[in-house]
């Protein structure tokens, strides 16, 4: 590639460059990883700006990456990867509408205190805080309550840098198809340099988690989704154990949540990693762990008063491969019902798949991003399924990621854009009455596609339109290679 560039081109993007040649980018989980040509940190808008440019020049693949929190190779590239983790200042508040400007760059657990420290707070946040504001919004990242959005919803304004350098700002006002496209932009419209998010006052939450009976929730999964403002069901598969969090604004004063160090830290986390490592060996007893873990961690009442992000975060314990689709809320009892009975029958064949728990189930508003898997649906559920990978060790996961998927697919499901799934171009044009739209103005954006990666090529683009990309390599194929996956 050197060869390519002038020595000016050269000098410019190693000015740039945070991590050596060679360097091999991983996920968080490790299970997708890429070796790019160049691992640059811009600074500023007119970095990017000129990368893109310079890029465009010469058919080069850029691909921003934030955390990489993200279970896929969304992010991955061979080519130029762009750490946005120096563009992370503040750039606008304005306290009347409750809203501010960030550069994307951000994490949302720096966020979070920028939003503390000016007396407001995220409506509502997924599990974990880790991720860029830009990455968050680029997936239509998540959390939980019938009546807050995705994170791509709370955006009001972006600016957004296209395939030819050139700057866009959009709202609701200006460029309106440009922003609802990229506000679920899966990195494939440009660099998205700011973001204006909508926020509330700062808040705190009341939280209460309950054990109850997969039963009891099915028969009456509007009524439980509707019983706080934010709620959130964990099943432990191979059993009918389920936990309910609710979690309300109050007023009450703060009261930390009680994790004990032995019970949640020294068993909870480094205790059951040991065991999910020896059940790679001794695959029946996950089920016995499943049922041993609620009766030991889980099945008594909580209660707990915390800072709301506080409260929204929880510990998603080590390295795993994880799918979650998004379904209608009123078909969301049959999937599980059907995810149980596939569970159960399986766990009575002496070779059958055995799953970790949990399944873990959130609820979200409609939206009107292009591109969110909520969509046109009113609300929509997201159920979501893991299997831990202990000390980063492989474990068979591909035979739950079939049957798991077959059953989305039919209730009209939707996948998560950051997990790795299995829907491509044809299947997802029947999904989303916009996609059509977004592919256009992708093309128009992009016109050298030079944000067309693996991923993108997979799951977004025409088989009949042919862009160049690369290939992202990763321990991800090594492992669908092994049988016992």
């Amino acid at each position: 590639m050197d060869k390519q560039l002038s020595a000016k081109e050269l000098a410019f993007l190693e000015s740039l460059r945070c991590k050596p040649r060679g360097y091999k980018f991983k996920n968080w989980a490790q299970t997708f990883s890429s070796r790019p040509q160049f691992y640059l940190t811009p600074r500023t808008e007119l970095d990017i700006i000129e990368v893109i440019r310079i890029a465009g020049r010469h058919r080069l693949v850029v691909k921003p990456i934030g955390s990489g929190h993200s279970p896929s190779d969304i992010a991955c590239t061979s080519m130029i990867m762009l750490n946005m983790d120096q563009m992370n200042r503040v750039v606008a508040h304005d306290p009347y509408t409750c809203t501010l400007t960030v550069e994307a760059g951000m994490r949302l657990q720096d966020l979070h205190q920028v939003l503390e420290q000016r007396g407001m707070a995220l409506s509502s946040v997924g599990s974990i805080s880790d991720q860029s504001v830009a990455g968050a919004i680029a997936t239509a990242t998540h959390g939980t309550g019938t009546q807050y959005g995705d994170l791509s919803s709370m955006v009001t304004q972006l600016v957004i840098v296209d395939g030819v350098g050139i700057r866009h700002e959009c709202s609701e006002e200006s460029n309106k198809d440009l922003f609802e496209a990229a506000r679920c932009s899966l990195g494939a419209l440009g660099i998205i340099t700011q973001v204006t998010i909508q926020c509330e006052p700062m808040f705190t939450l009341h939280a209460v988690q309950t054990p109850d009976n997969l039963d009891n929730v099915l028969k009456n999964v509007d009524e439980v989704f509707g019983s706080a403002e934010h709620v959130r069901l964990w099943w432990f598969p191979h059993t009918d154990n389920v936990i309910v969090w609710r979690a309300n604004r109050t007023t009450m004063s703060v009261q930390p949540s009680p994790e004990s160090l032995v019970r949640d830290r020294l068993y909870g986390f480094h205790y059951y990693q040991l065991q999910l490592y020896k059940a790679r060996f001794t695959p029946d007893d996950i089920p016995r762990l499943a049922a041993e873990h609620f009766r030991n961690r889980f099945d008594r009442r909580i209660e707990w008063v915390d800072k709301s992000y506080n409260v929204f975060n929880f510990d998603c314990l080590f390295p795993q491969y994880v799918n979650e689709w998004a379904v209608p809320l009123d078909r969301a009892a049959e999937a599980l019902r059907q995810l149980r009975v596939w569970i159960n029958s399986e766990g009575r064949k002496k070779n059958g798949a055995r799953v970790h728990f949990p399944v873990e189930v959130r609820c979200v508003r409609e939206s009107s991003v292009w591109l969110s898997p909520a969509y046109g649906h009113k609300p929509v559920c997201y159920i979501g399924v893991i299997m831990y990978r202990p000390y980063h060790q492989p474990v068979p996961y591909k035979k739950y990621w079939r049957a798991y998927e077959d059953i989305m697919r039919t209730l009209h499901g939707r996948p998560h854009w950051a997990k790795a799934h299995t829907m491509f171009y044809y299947d997802l044009i029947k999904l989303y009455p916009k996609l059509d739209d977004f592919v256009r103005l992708r093309k128009a954006c992009d016109p050298h596609g030079i944000f067309v990666n693996g991923y993108i090529r997979r799951h977004i683009l025409p088989p009949s339109e042919a862009v160049a990309t690369d290939l992202c390599s990763g321990p991800h194929k090594l492992a669908l290679e092994d049988p016992r996956l």
